[in-house]
């Protein structure tokens, strides 16, 4: 099929693309990549009158910087920032995730704030993101508005983002002396998700966690934060034998997707496989930074 008929618009500033926002309201829909809502066009579940074209605004691209901190612009490629010796050095998390993304195709073209607000459950940046309690940096004709990722995303692609607001940038707290793991299932190289599971660990001198943050993606409208697993594993060594018994803290009746494909008995089985080798793999790589 063919998109729907449609005004198209390329601003070159986020100021300008902020005011055809404000001009067309809930007429007009923003394409960043492509790669989630070009499909929707052309099978015409989107139908939006008026497309606005992020791709040429310069300012929403990159990564930099800032402190204790690293942003990164929406506009950023997900290839860009798989290269990229600063997340490969500060957000190694990051660079695990998008390893899993798609296929050297898609993340030439896709962006990072592009799949953020598309909001799939089985995408990993999100997952990631919210693993490392990023900020997401809004813009609208009101100013700027900071939002924590546990606010970011509400469900199934559904966000927080307001009419006439674009996602600008993400912030991300580097913290240089933690390991981190990255584990997902899915039935080719590059294929959705069917269960993922994303993992922080800091241990201190003597080996013991002293913070761990796990997120289990693909089971649910959002990624779930498993504070009940870090907390049992806070104050321990993290062995494999804690680690085991601390996933099965996992709150398996949150896990809502069902479907003939990847059945919720086989997420359920999985789920806390991946987030076990995920948390193991945190813990090596964290032991790793003490030596």
């Amino acid at each position: 099929m063919k998109p729907a008929p449609f005004d198209y618009f390329a601003p070159t500033t986020l100021e300008e693309a902020l005011g055809l926002l404000k001009q067309y309201g809930s007429d007009a829909r923003v394409i960043a990549g492509g790669q989630s809502l070009v499909p929707m066009l052309a099978l015409r579940l989107a139908r939006p009158e008026v497309i606005v074209d992020l791709n040429r605004v310069a300012a929403l691209a990159g990564i930099a910087e800032d402190g204790e901190s690293l942003r990164i612009g929406a506009m950023t490629r997900q290839a860009r920032a798989l290269a990229s010796p600063l997340v490969h050095e500060k957000l190694p998390l990051l660079r695990h995730g998008l390893e899993n993304v798609g296929h050297p195709p898609t993340r030439a073209r896709g962006t990072l704030g592009g799949s953020i607000a598309h909001a799939d459950p089985a995408a990993e940046t999100p997952m990631v993101m919210l693993a490392y309690r990023a900020t997401m940096v809004l813009a609208g004709g009101a100013g700027e508005r900071a939002v924590p990722a546990d606010e970011f995303t509400l469900g199934t692609f559904d966000t927080c983002i307001a009419e006439g607001e674009i996602l600008k940038e993400i912030v991300v707290e580097v913290r240089p002396d933690e390991g981190t793991g990255f584990f997902e299932l899915s039935r080719r190289r590059g294929d959705f998700a069917m269960a993922s599971a994303a993992a922080r660990m800091r241990l201190d001198a003597a080996g013991t966690c002293i913070e761990a943050h796990l997120m289990i993606g693909a089971v649910a409208p959002v990624p779930l934060r498993c504070d009940a697993v870090a907390e049992a594993l806070v104050g321990a060594i993290p062995t494999e034998v804690r680690i085991r018994e601390a996933v099965r803290l996992i709150d398996l009746d949150a896990f809502e997707f069902d479907n003939p494909e990847i059945s919720l008995a086989y997420r359920r089985h999985i789920a806390p496989v991946l987030a076990r080798r995920a948390l193991m793999q945190a813990a090596s790589r964290a032991g790793d930074l003490r030596q």
